[in-house]
């Protein structure tokens, strides 16, 4: 029975590189990548700049942590760089990587993490002093705010 736990851990742990590994080498797109999270039963994931690293959770609890690079935030939280940076990523904008997305929402953007709700179908963006905001998936109907 361990056995087949540790594979099964072994597995989510292989969804979870492959998507974080998809958006560093830029051969992902954001909805790829959720979609591929979602189909393996992943909720969602927290990305938190100042300590680099990327947690992913999955609904039968387990959660995988990775390290990546470190993009300190300004202090101040300036929405309109955010909200541009998401539209960029969203048009894949000719010269658009992932790394540039995240220098520009946290060295020009003040964010200082993400919090992906894939049954929220939302990204809320956060600053170092709470400010937030939240980008709800294309399609959903909802409006961002």
């Amino acid at each position: 029975m361990e056995t087949a736990m540790n594979q099964t851990a072994q597995k989510l742990h292989e969804v979870a590189q492959s998507s974080l590994d998809g958006a560093e080498a830029n051969t992902l797109t954001f909805p790829e990548s959720v979609k591929m999270i979602a189909a393996a039963g992943f909720n969602g994931y927290l990305v938190d700049y100042r300590s680099g690293t990327r947690t992913y959770h999955h609904s039968n609890g387990e959660v995988f942590t990775f390290q990546g690079p470190v993009y300190p935030p300004v202090e101040a939280f300036d929405v309109e760089i955010v909200k541009g940076a998401i539209k960029e990523a969203q048009l894949l904008v000719p010269g658009y990587t992932y790394q540039g997305f995240c220098r520009k929402v946290a060295e020009r953007g003040g964010t200082a993490g993400y919090l992906v709700s894939i049954v929220g179908k939302r990204v809320l963006y956060f600053g170092v002093n709470g400010e937030t905001h939240t980008e709800y998936f294309p399609g959903t109907g909802r409006k961002a705010n």
